[in-house]
């Protein structure tokens, strides 16, 4: 029979010394069989169970003292034992316990945390700034909200859907973008080990089969307008609000801009001498430099706006940087609701009966050169930036026509005022005192 060690006590535990010379000495404490203590050289003293695994002899560490007690030794001795009759191997069942508790751990990442890890994954994927700047507003206004402080793990089909249900109809475009980017978001996650299973961000065979298909419920840039007829009326209200975010939406209006080349202008891209507004390419949707002639309505309204110390932007946040585009929204958004709590049928587009929004103004811009004026629809379409789908006109015309455009525009500003049709052009040299 094997010998039996005597059973040692806590004190006698505890007086246990290393004898000063060699390497790490072993003291059975009985108790258990094959349950020692390791003394080691440097005074330190551990906990080792020495076992048959599978017919090959084990050293399995149980903790160090004191942290681990001579009971607390025993008991986790005479449950590993435990496992090893059932023929559970306690040094694979604890590295696999591990192995899954760093995996919970990687997927316990938040979806803010994944978003920034991917947009630094994909930072070579991004022509410039201004579309990493795109992917993260729109992630940071839309979805954050609902999935930011959510597990990507936990987040299911519908947590993707409470997020993209609410703008599918009224922003189609801008939509369909975001689910693409919470897909690529989940994707990183999945494959950086951060979340398991199918992507609840996916269209086809999943949110295809719950959402009806983007072009059959919008085609892109059919954003709500303004009807002509009430942009005079909408436009006076709009100038008694205060705060950046109405003066924002009022400086769009007179230059007929896209939302973010407003949110995103800062001074120096502003020529007061030349009453210009000069956006760099790296902001434009087409990637070419565009200018814009500022009416003497525009340039006196951005004499009265504050500079902000330290703080580049035309149009400021709260918190510094630039506006989100929810602010516009919402400022177009609480004119249409105090014309309806006036009794007014508020401000709606005359084709699909919805609220205008800011990107709606260039619709209706377009739609007063066409119908009010006899300003060539080309020159209209140089003012709103778009590219030139006709290859032979594109080679002839190399110019932006921007003198020509002053009159357009300071008319356009005029017809806001509800000067008529062409508006009241006022000389250029008034703009500035």
């Amino acid at each position: 029979m094997p010998k039996i060690a005597a059973e040692l006590g806590p004190l006698d535990v505890k007086r246990l010394k290393h004898s000063g010379t060699g390497a790490g000495e072993t003291v059975a404490v009985g108790g258990v069989s094959g349950l020692v203590m390791q003394l080691l050289p440097s005074g330190g003293k551990t906990w080792l169970l020495r076992a048959m695994v599978g017919g090959k002899r084990r050293e399995i560490g149980i903790g160090g003292y004191p942290d681990v007690t001579l009971a607390q030794a025993r008991e986790r001795a005479r449950d590993i034992k435990d496992l090893i009759r059932q023929g559970v191997d306690p040094v694979e069942d604890r590295k696999a316990k591990r192995s899954a508790l760093i995996a919970a751990r990687r997927r316990s990442m938040t979806f803010a945390d994944a978003v920034d890890k991917a947009l630094a994954a994909k930072l070579d994927a991004f022509k410039n700034e201004k579309h990493q700047d795109q992917w993260r507003n729109t992630l940071q206004t839309y979805a954050m909200p609902e999935l930011g402080k959510m597990t990507v793990q936990e987040i299911t089909v519908q947590d993707v859907l409470r997020v993209l249900q609410p703008i599918w109809a009224s922003k189609t475009e801008t939509a369909s973008r975001l689910r693409g980017r919470v897909e690529a978001v989940l994707s990183w996650a999945t494959v950086a080990g951060h979340r398991m299973g199918d992507n609840p961000a996916r269209w086809a065979g999943n949110l295809k089969e719950l959402l009806p298909a983007p072009g059959k419920i919008a085609v892109e840039g059919n954003h709500p307008a303004l009807a002509l007829g009430d942009a005079p009326a909408w436009f006076a209200d709009l100038r008694t609000r205060d705060g950046f975010g109405a003066r924002a939406v009022e400086f769009a209006a007179l230059t007929a801009a896209r939302s973010g080349e407003v949110r995103g202008a800062t001074w120096n891209e502003i020529d007061f001498d030349a009453a210009l507004w000069i956006i760099p390419a790296a902001r434009i949707k087409m990637a070419r430099e565009h200018r814009v002639p500022l009416s003497p309505t525009a340039v006196a309204m951005l004499e009265a706006l504050p500079k902000l110390e330290g703080n580049p932007q035309v149009f400021p946040a709260v918190r510094g940087g630039q506006l989100s585009d929810m602010t516009l929204s919402a400022t177009m958004r609480r004119i249409h609701e105090t014309a309806v709590a006036k009794g007014g049928a508020g401000y709606l587009d005359p084709r699909n009966k919805r609220p205008a929004v800011p990107h709606g103004l260039r619709s209706t811009f377009r739609d007063w050169v066409a119908e009010r004026t006899t300003y060539p629809g080309e020159m209209a379409e140089v003012a709103l930036a778009h590219r030139i789908s006709n290859a032979v006109e594109a080679a002839y015309r190399r110019g932006d026509m921007v003198e020509k455009r002053r009159a357009m525009m300071a008319a356009w500003a005029g017809f806001l005022l509800g000067a008529g049709a062409k508006g009241k052009v006022v000389p250029i040299n008034q703009g500035r005192g």
